[in-house]
């Protein structure tokens, strides 16, 4: 923790310590914990971040604009595809501390106090220089001070995803303070991290795409499968069947739909309903469509779940049991064209459903 205090003041000068005056609208801080695992759910960092209570701000005093992109998983796959078909070298980046290297806007005055237990003598308060954690604009900032340092290196955003960055012989994608480059050999992506970290960022390679946002990639000839065993495991053992006498299942859902159950007992509270349908709608989005219907399905009753609704939830590890070592396989075709396929109801077009209209389809 001192360390990292260290390095938000004197590294980064982060803020600036000022008197207390009473008109100034101060913000209370925090520490956060965070355990960081690989793909196969062991730990491989443990991290203390120093963060502002962006709850207590107030819209037009603390803070004016918020939304910043984030990747599309889509975008994500289809990359893995093209570097396995054009047999692109690829690499992670990690950004240390990477909010806090984008500057406050000028017009962006934030006082904060002083942290538990590091507090200096007298009334005084942090007068914020960067984007310290916390803060609700700290994404925006910092998207935007990232965008600015890689379009310098001629990497231009894409018009359909504004977090996929295209260059002339390389690929970035961001996902927040993660990189995933591709590019035609190691030099070029080292040049791309040598020049960033020139350019005053804080950044360091970290291997190959494999266990990008926490998914496995085993690739087989020209094929490449998705893994989240990890995670499964601990979806796995938040539903309470780590034992070795829960039996296993070949479907993840009953045949028809999970019914609302507005008069049937409350669930029995013996795992935490809504962090399961978190972690399951996180597997099915990204390596296990397998059980995306099932877990639509009790996703919509996070809020006023019954036991059967419970058990609904259980029947899905108990599925995932028996289906451990399963994934998203994807094997690219030789044709370097895009097939595009229409949603079945036109995207909500009613009464202008046109075959050929492009925005029929859907990511």
């Amino acid at each position: 923790m001192e360390s990292k205090l260290t390095t938000l003041e004197t590294d980064l000068q982060a803020w600036e310590l000022v008197p207390r005056e009473p008109w100034m609208h101060v913000l209370p801080s925090t520490w956060a914990f965070r355990l960081k695992r690989f793909p196969n759910g062991l730990a491989k960092k443990f991290k203390a971040r120093f963060c502002i209570r962006g709850d207590k701000q107030i819209e037009g005093i603390d803070f004016f604009e918020t939304w910043a992109p984030v990747v599309q998983w889509t975008t994500v796959r289809s990359m893995m595809v093209l570097a396995t078909r054009m047999n692109l070298v690829s690499a992670q980046a990690d950004i240390t501390a990477a909010f806090v290297h984008a500057p406050l806007g000028p017009e962006e005055h934030i006082y904060v106090r002083q942290p538990a237990g590091f507090q200096r003598d007298g009334d005084l308060v942090l007068k914020l220089r960067k984007s310290v954690y916390g803060l609700c604009q700290s994404p925006r900032n910092f998207f935007h001070y990232l965008s600015c340092h890689l379009e310098k290196q001629g990497l231009i955003p894409s018009k359909l995803d504004p977090c996929l960055f295209v260059g002339k012989s390389m690929v970035v994608v961001v996902y927040v303070d993660d990189l995933l480059v591709y590019a035609k050999t190691d030099r070029e992506i080292d040049t791309l991290i040598s020049s960033l970290q020139a350019a005053g960022i804080c950044i360091r390679r970290e291997g190959t795409a494999e266990g990008f946002l926490g998914v496995d990639i085993v690739r087989s000839g020209s094929s490449i499968t998705l893994l989240q065993v990890g995670l499964t495991k601990r979806i796995i053992e938040a539903v309470g069947l780590c034992s070795s006498l829960s039996t296993c299942i070949g479907t993840p859902a009953e045949t028809s739909p999970l019914p609302k159950d507005a008069d049937g007992s409350p669930a029995s509270g013996s795992f935490n309903y809504a962090a399961a349908v978190g972690m399951l709608l996180y597997l099915s989005g990204h390596s296990r469509p397998d059980i995306a219907f099932a877990v639509h399905q009790c996703a919509r009753y996070t809020f006023h779940s019954t036991r059967c609704h419970a058990l609904a939830l259980i029947r899905i590890g108990r599925y995932l049991k028996g289906t451990l070592d399963k994934g998203l396989t994807m094997t690219p075709s030789s044709d370097p064209c895009v097939d595009c396929f229409p949603d079945a109801v036109f995207a909500g077009l009613y009464g202008h459903e046109d075959s050929q209209d492009p925005h029929c389809a859907c990511s």
